[in-house]
Parts: C-alpha cells; structure tokens; sequence
C-alpha cells in the first residue's frame, strides 16, 4: 500500500528488453532514486513508479533496479524510456496517510486536456475512459502518475468524462506533474474504498 506522497523524483536511466520468443517481453528499468533514501529498501520491497507498484530486484550504488512485465507496460505510461519517473515506497503502519490509500496498481490512462497556470496555482484538466468515470467524484481523491489529488470539477460525457484539479505550487515542484502537456497520458488510480463500494453494491441487484 501507498498514500500518493511522491517521496522524491527518480530517472530511469537504463531499459533492458528482457528476451521473449512471442514478442511479449517487458523491460528491466535502472533506476537513479535521487534523494530517496535507499538504507531501508531490502531486496523484494516495493517502490511505486508514476504510481505502478514494482518490486525491487536489485540495488545499485544510486539507486535500484525493477523487472516490468508487458502486462503492466501494456496498462500503463512513462515506464518504457529514460525519463523522470515518481517515487514513493510502500507504507509503513506506523506512518502517517497523507495522502490517501492507494494499491499501486493502475487502473487506466487519462489524457491531458488543460495545464496551465492560474493565479498562484495550476489547473489540471484530464479525460478518464468511460470504465473509470462512475469512480471518479467532487472533492473525491484519485491517483496520477503516483500522486494523490482532490477532484475539484466532474463534467460526465461521452465516452467517460472530464475533471479538473488545482495544484498548488509545491505539488508541482516536487513531482514530475510539472512536466506534464496537453495531450499527454498519465496513469490514473482509482479511490480504493470507491472500488469496494461499487462491488458491494453489484452483488446487492
């Protein structure tokens, strides 16, 4: 379990094609942790990446390497080249929840509408597929790219719907949201409880 509190800005610096006969082979990723610290971080513990729980399979002198299969290439963004990646490691019970529970398992892609500027913070706009829009709710809280937010507008449409967030500056500055543009996908996660309600609710028709 994660909270949606990016830890610190990683870069992937290496991606590996790991060998596969049927072309479905994932990637190994390096990672350079920047200034997560790595003392506590033992073989098989899990980072989340952009917001994609990974598992470490090994450690280096900066950082830390992880194994991503083609299933969660194929259900995610930013996880198959060198770029600037969020990272956060998995929560402790004695740590606090500031942000909100979050699995670390991706559960579809938006699509950047607006980011821009507005007074002293930034508007975030983002299309969700049509599967993730009945999760998705005012003042609720939803995962991008590894970090929690509060939905600020919800506008349903066809084929999902439209929501808005407002970042405060120091959210910007210390994630990698402050490279996001429009027409750009990101990795959303939905509200955990959100997800328990709507089954609950399925069996009970």
């Amino acid at each position: 379990m994660f909270t949606g509190i990016v830890a610190a800005i990683g870069e992937i610096t290496s991606v590996q094609v790991q060998e596969d006969a049927n072309s479905q082979a994932g990637v190994r990723l390096t990672i350079d942790a920047g200034s997560l610290s790595m003392e506590d971080v033992a073989l098989g513990d899990s980072i989340a990446l952009n917001g994609a729980c990974m598992t470490v399979i090994a450690k280096t002198a900066k950082g830390f390497v992880v194994d991503v299969s083609r299933a969660s290439l194929n259900c995610t963004v930013g996880l198959d080249a060198l770029n600037e990646v969020n990272l956060e490691k998995a929560l402790r019970l004695a740590d606090r929840l500031g942000g909100h529970l979050v699995s670390g398992h991706i559960d579809g892609l938006g699509i950047v509408r607006v980011f821009e500027p507005t007074g002293e913070s930034w508007e975030l706009v983002i299309d969700a597929p049509r599967g993730l829009a009945k999760y998705i709710a005012y003042k609720g809280s939803i995962v991008v790219n590894g970090v929690s937010l509060t939905v600020n507008t919800v506008m349903d449409g066809v084929p999902g719907c439209q929501f808005s967030i407002n970042l405060i500056p120091h959210t910007v500055n210390v994630t990698t949201l402050k490279n996001l543009v429009v027409g750009a996908r990101v990795n959303l996660e939905i509200d955990l409880i959100a997800r328990y309600v709507e089954r609950m609710l399925s069996l009970q028709r």
